[in-house]
């Protein structure tokens, strides 16, 4: 489809070439595939908002220094950012990857420069948002997504993946955690989207890097830095493996429930649907102090602030909660993990959020599932080899 003058249509936001998703309004044509950030007419780039620029001189303020894996990891990061060339920090999950770009930001805002850090997550960008501010608090530190947007602009803006339309040609330097994650994952359109935000570096961050990713790395289109290590020291939690038939996997997990509470230690149970996220918990509940977490769950920052607190023994979630959440002693049971929904990546995440913290940096892991997988057995192998130093 041509428009006046034989020019091909395209969306200059979202890539957009396909005539079936531009629509005519009067005399003007515009693109429908990414109506819901706002209306582009073709070829015409969204307008650009001018943010605030100033120079701050900070450092960032950690409870703990660096260690020393990190800060090598962040010395070789910030070279490259010097270079002016893209990042794939791969680092295993509790290895401190927010950490490791601090000293990068503070380079960028020394110099006067705009920084984005961007995530998938509405629940992960409020607590990275809440770090970044411990960490600098003589900043404005910013996060926008769903329930958080009255005020988009500050000196370091953390959002969601979908935010970042509002920032187009904004960042300097570009921060994007979970990439290999849904919603971003697979999702032209919000890749382009985020392409359009930077205009200048960017860093990828991740546990699980894809084979897209990878590939990236391999034709130097990125430079991967790694991180095996977790700050403490500690290898990551391998997990134990029991197969059975449901009710047997159902046994197994009542009997660890059992042996975590005479150790008052929570447990995260992850299982593959929100239907059964709720039929389990309800079955649970009759006996134990639990909840179920699942994306149609309500105030969900309120229930991670209660399970903090240790109102709940444990919770019944799915895989909304295999990322971003910390919490110090957690031990982690996956019941079905042979259920398609569940691949290499996530499973790695959601035996990740065991061990992270510094006062306890051990725990324990349980698989359990009808038939060992090739994601099961892929997921073990790379744990195994990351403690081995990648």
């Amino acid at each position: 489809m041509y428009i006046s003058g034989g020019e091909k249509m395209k969306c200059l936001r979202c890539g957009n070439t396909d005539p079936v998703y531009f629509y005519q309004d009067q005399d003007v044509w515009y693109c429908r595939k990414c109506i819901a950030f706002g209306r582009v007419n073709v070829n015409e780039l969204p307008p650009r908002k001018q943010y605030q620029r100033k120079r701050h001189t900070c450092h960032p303020q950690l409870k703990y220094p660096l260690t020393p894996a990190q800060k090598k990891a962040s010395d070789e990061l910030r070279r490259n950012l010097t270079l002016k060339q893209d990042s794939l920090v791969f680092a295993c999950c509790g290895a401190g990857k927010t950490e490791i770009v601090m000293e990068a930001i503070a380079d960028y805002l020394a110099m006067g420069k705009k920084v984005g850090f961007a995530i998938s997550r509405r629940q992960v960008v409020l607590e990275i948002a809440e770090r970044m501010q411990e960490a600098f608090p003589s900043l404005s530190v910013i996060a926008v997504c769903e329930g958080y947007t009255d005020i988009v602009d500050g000196d370091l803006i953390i959002c969601t993946m979908h935010q970042l339309y509002r920032y187009h040609q904004t960042f300097d330097l570009l921060i994007m955690d979970e990439v290999d994650a849904f919603p971003y994952r697979g999702n032209a359109i919000l890749k382009a989207i985020a392409m359009h935000a930077c205009v200048g570096e960017k860093i990828y961050l991740t546990a699980t890097p894809d084979d897209e990713m990878r590939k990236e790395v391999s034709a130097h289109h990125l430079n991967m830095v790694e991180l095996f290590q977790r700050p403490h020291g500690y290898p990551l939690i391998v997990p134990e493996v029991k197969r059975g038939y449901s009710w047997m996997q159902i046994t197994y997990l009542l009997l660890f429930l059992k042996s975590q509470r005479k150790a008052k230690i929570q447990t995260l149970v992850f299982v593959p649907t929100i239907r059964i996220a709720h039929r389990l918990t309800r079955f649970l509940s009759l006996k134990y102090a639990c909840c179920a977490f699942t994306s149609k769950t309500e105030n969900k920052e309120k229930i991670i602030k209660e399970f903090h607190e240790g109102a709940y023994e444990f919770l019944v979630a799915t895989t909304v909660l295999e990322r971003g959440i910390t919490i110090k002693g957690i031990y982690v049971v996956i019941l079905f993990a042979d259920h398609p929904v569940f691949n290499e990546a996530s499973l790695i995440q959601m035996i990740g959020r065991v061990g992270r913290s510094i006062e306890m940096p051990t725990g324990k892991g349980l698989f359990l599932c009808k038939r060992k997988t090739k994601d099961i057995t892929q997921c073990i192998t790379s744990l195994r080899k990351m403690n081995e130093g990648g």
